[in-house]
């Protein structure tokens, strides 16, 4: 079996999201590109906990199993479109996350309120379109109101997160969620909610080199 590694990474990752509440049961999907150009995903409908690499499925670009006895994910279809159109992205995961899902029925999109959302998701969040489920149409909206984020948020369904790495990734769904959470609460104020300004954006996203470890 190959990149039983990768394949580890991609059930610690779902474990992650369901961890921190972005997921329940056998709810998102976690995929990823591989050197070779294919993609390893997630099953359909099996719980995270009692997964095992072995029923992580390896396809190809046309979503053709090479790999597994597993069906894919229901969403194939719209990962696969996401990895042909963005190129730059190694990891998307989607998920079902309530306060985003909470976001998109009120709003069109998540401005960038705190520092955080600069440093995790680079720029303010795009709701897309309602899609249905498992529909190539999911890919293409995230395609479509990607901008320079990491992320977007589908009406009433959930969220699509991607980036370089699964920590990337990861990071940036579960931060989406904190920001939607601090967002609901201030609006639940009523009071008007600032945005940082552009000159502020600038600022926190320049590199200063005493963040992390050496």
């Amino acid at each position: 079996m190959r990149y039983e590694k990768e394949r580890q990474e991609l059930i610690d990752c779902a474990r992650e999201m369901e961890r921190h509440g972005l997921v329940t049961l056998s709810g998102g999907n976690v995929s990823m590109r591989t050197e070779e150009g294919n993609f390893l995903v997630t099953p359909s409908a099996m719980g995270y906990d009692t997964m095992v690499p072995e029923d992580i499925v390896l396809v190809d670009a046309e979503g053709n199993t090479v790999e597994g006895n597993r069906r894919p994910t229901s969403d194939l279809k719209a990962i696969l479109y996401i990895f042909a159109k963005m190129p730059q992205v190694n990891v998307v995961l989607h998920t079902h996350q309530p306060q985003a899902v909470a976001v998109s029925l009120i709003a069109d999109r998540l401005p960038v309120i705190s520092t955080t959302m600069v440093d995790e998701l680079h720029a303010e969040v795009q709701v897309a379109p309602f899609t249905i489920s498992s529909d190539e149409g999911m890919g293409v909206s995230t395609v479509e109101y990607a901008g320079k984020s990491l992320a977007v948020i589908l009406k009433q369904h959930g969220i699509m997160a991607y980036g370089k790495s699964i920590e990337q990734a990861l990071s940036a769904a579960i931060y989406l969620e904190e920001t939607c959470h601090v967002y609901l609460l201030a609006l639940a104020t009523g009071r008007e909610i600032p945005e940082l300004t552009q000159e502020q954006i600038e600022a926190e996203d320049t590199p200063r080199g005493y963040y992390g470890q050496y």
